[in-house]
């Protein structure tokens, strides 16, 4: 039960720190004995680097659907809409990895829950199944 920082961001996402204190259990110098204790936590007003990347894919992906709605009101860009549409499903796949990525750490051991669900949290799954149909079907 060795003693370690740990941060914890606004969203709910938190990670360890460097070691602070032994315990009584590990008697060598500079040796753990793999139980982690939290030390002290900082909070950090800012979200972390995973819901910036989160973030960043989301805007990417909304760019694209806009783009798919205007060249299909355009016509004639049947390729470069096929292509579009499957850089979509790609980005809504790395969106959900990484949302699932976040929810499991913020509800692991040792994590203060915050207010906001999985529900809340995750792709419109809707908007990224009507996308998904809306190219297989050929618009």
């Amino acid at each position: 039960m060795c003693y370690f920082e740990q941060t914890l961001w606004s969203c709910g996402y938190w990670r360890w720190g460097h070691f602070r204190q032994q315990c009584n259990k590990e008697y060598r110098m500079g040796e753990t004995c793999g139980l982690k204790l939290v030390y002290i936590t900082k909070n950090e007003p800012d979200v972390c680097k995973l819901c910036h990347d989160i973030e960043k894919k989301q805007r990417r992906y909304d760019k694209m659907a806009r783009d798919v709605e205007r060249w299909q009101r355009e016509g004639n860009r049947r390729a470069t809409i096929e292509r579009t549409c499957g850089e979509m499903r790609e980005v809504a796949d790395q969106i959900h990895n990484m949302r699932a990525e976040h929810y499991h750490r913020t509800s692991s051991l040792g994590q203060v829950r915050t207010e906001k669900t999985p529900a809340a949290q995750t792709i419109p799954c809707c908007v990224a199944a009507y996308w998904h149909l809306r190219c297989e079907q050929g618009f």
